[in-house]
């Protein structure tokens, strides 16, 4: 069943469903199994198989990015607007089959009306394309996810795909590919930002001499971070597409994808993908007849968060304990096994399809002078609308949170945004107007990183925040160099005494000289940015830190060893519940009568408060 590329171009101008069927697909991503995608999916597949709907196509697909909503139920009829259902259930979903699978009237009150509380029979329907969450988006990475099968490669072709493999093997020499990459202006996706077309120039020399290999970082370890899980999940093909044609840029025949084992589905999925590219010609030997081979092999990641820094990812996939190697030599020169090998994430190689494909000309229209193209973003926190999305390069921040995102719920005042994760900073709300590129994130004292963005609102307490972050990277280092295996846990002993009101005068000046001896002398990138939290909350945030360890206090009232439980007189009734609750003895007080908090014996739990159902107990 080898294609050509006569195939793959003939194969692509046919649509994903015959203009004669209906396409009902249903998000079968993690995210949408989470939240019950299986039992829907079982509901529509018995729904149709009783109505006798044999004009009816149901696909699974990826996610689409609105995750809060799942699981979602896309309704295509030809030559109509797709109609967007979210949080199916399996009775909405034979609903949805008895009448707009039959009758071909839509429910509006099962789409994004229902948001707006619209739910009667009558409520318009809301298109997807309408919603702010999707209307300030730019789809790259992510123009197939949640609308192809990702295990039917047939609809990856349909959507173009291998179309660019077929190009830079047929049309391209080597050097030309490297030429387009490095005109379009790509970056690294995974971290710091290097230009992807420079690194694949590093790697080129000796085509054919040596022993060559192209490497895929899959390993997501960022909290809060889940994008490159999702284009795995809803488009693998990309994937490989692009490290076949990486491997014929630089002169490689062989290929590896390093994905966390915490990733079952989109391990099965990539799998599956390899097996079809394989059965398809299109990875393997003599690829569309020519005498180029390429073999791409996938290897597990072993769960450790500083495997996802390129050098220990090497020597992990080698069999070797994951640990950061001194650069230079850079893996450009000296990596996989000693030889040659780049190294670049999901998201960035899902960029080099679309730019071999449709030139760099067009990627270099979106984005920035210096930062070309989109982003992909995973927003979390506290946010209104949750999800993957993805934006143009120079999109400020204020317009992701408050457009896309929708801003902080319950009326809440934004705080800041976390970027780059445990090796990014936190952004203030002064500085929501920056636009989001490596150079200004980098000149505010964050990092792009993968692309997490956790927001934070007035409740959160930024000292606290940043000891989360650190407490994160000290269980995960690798312990190799002294700065970081050290350095890290002092640095989070003073951050714990200043949360719990122990600091000491000159504690912060430590923990700041500390972190930035840390910054300039750990051995890999990661023990470099492991302080990062910490700088960046003491640059934007640093009257926080003052009345923690001068004052005493946490004006969010967040840390549990600065708060100061107290009992409302004029609230409470003396019902006693709150007295039952606490494990310390420290409330008194008689049967109907206001009650008393003894700060002496308070141990700070806060059962009291989550006992109480007047809202008598309050923090200060």
């Amino acid at each position: 069943m080898k294609k050509s590329v006569a195939d793959i171009k003939n194969m692509s101008v046919l649509p994903l469903t015959r203009s004669d069927r209906v396409r009902v697909t249903v998000g079968m991503a993690t995210c949408g199994l989470a939240s019950g995608a299986a039992p829907v999916m079982e509901a529509l597949t018995a729904a149709v198989a009783e109505l006798g709907l044999d004009n009816v196509d149901l696909k699974r697909v990826g996610c689409i990015g609105c995750c809060q909503h799942e699981p979602i139920v896309e309704v295509t009829y030809p030559g109509q607007r797709k109609v967007t259902y979210i949080k199916v259930t399996p009775e909405k979903a034979r609903e949805i089959a008895e009448v707009h699978l039959t009758t071909g009237r839509a429910l509006g009150k099962y789409t994004f009306s229902a948001l707006a509380g619209e739910t009667g029979e009558d409520a318009p329907v809301t298109y997807a394309e309408q919603t702010p969450f999707f209307a300030g988006q730019e789809r790259v990475v992510m123009s197939n996810c949640g609308v192809i099968d990702p295990e039917d490669i047939d609809e990856y072709i349909r959507r173009g795909g291998y179309q660019a493999l077929g190009r830079a093997l047929t049309e391209m020499a080597p050097d030309e590919i490297i030429e387009e990459v490095t005109a379009s202006g790509l970056r690294g996706r995974g971290g710091a930002g290097f230009p992807t077309g420079k690194k694949w120039l590093f790697a080129s020399g000796n085509r054919g001499k040596v022993k060559k290999y192209v490497v895929c970082n899959a390993d997501e370890g960022d909290p809060g971070a889940f994008m490159d899980r999702s284009v795995l999940e809803g488009d693998p093909h990309a994937v490989l597409e692009a490290m076949a044609i990486a491997g014929k840029a630089i002169g490689s025949d062989e290929g590896y994808i390093y994905v966390r084992a915490e990733y079952p589905l989109a391990v099965e999925r990539l799998e599956t993908a390899i097996a079809q590219a394989e059965e398809y010609g299109l990875l393997g030997d003599n690829i569309f007849g020519s005498d180029f081979s390429f073999k791409i092999h996938l290897r597990l990641g072993a769960g450790a968060f500083v495997c996802g820094e390129e050098t220990a990812l090497l020597m992990s996939i080698e069999g070797k304990r994951g640990e950061p190697m001194p650069r230079p030599p850079y893996p450009a020169v000296k990596g996989l096994f000693g030889k040659p090998t780049i190294i670049n994430n999901v998201e960035t190689f899902a960029n080099v399809t679309r730019i071999i494909a449709r030139g760099a000309e067009w990627f270099a229209s979106m984005g920035t002078e210096n930062s070309r193209g989109t982003k992909v973003f995973a927003l979390g926190g506290k946010i209104t609308n949750t999800g993957l999305v993805e934006v143009p390069m120079g999109t400020t921040l204020r317009q992701v949170i408050e457009d896309i995102g929708g801003g902080c719920p319950n009326g809440k005042r934004f705080k800041a945004a976390q970027t780059g994760g445990p090796s990014g900073g936190c952004i203030p709300a002064s500085l929501m107007d920056t636009p989001i590129d490596y150079d200004n994130l980098g000149a505010i004292g964050s990092m792009m990183g993968s692309g997490g963005l956790i927001v934070m609102d007035e409740d959160n307490c930024m000292v606290d925040i940043a000891a989360f972050f650190l407490g994160f990277t000290v269980d995960e280092s690798c312990g190799k160099c002294t700065p970081c295996r050290i350095g890290t846990k002092r640095m989070l002993e003073l951050l714990n005494k200043i949360r719990e009101g122990r600091a000491e005068q000159g504690d912060i000046e430590k923990l700041e000289d500390l972190a930035l001896y840390i910054k300039d002398n750990s051995l890999c990138g990661l023990g470099q940015t492991a302080p990062n939290p910490v700088l960046s909350t003491l640059r934007h945030f640093r009257d926080e830190y003052t009345a923690h360890a001068e004052q005493k206090r946490c004006p969010a009232h967040v840390c549990r060893g600065l708060a100061c439980y107290v009992i409302d007189p004029e609230k409470c009734i003396g019902c006693k519940l709150c007295q039952r609750a606490c494990p310390s003895g420290a409330i008194t007080g008689e049967l109907k009568t206001a009650h008393r908090i003894d700060p002496e014996k308070c141990i700070k739990c806060g059962a009291c408060m989550s006992a109480c159902r007047l809202n008598a107990i309050s923090v200060e």
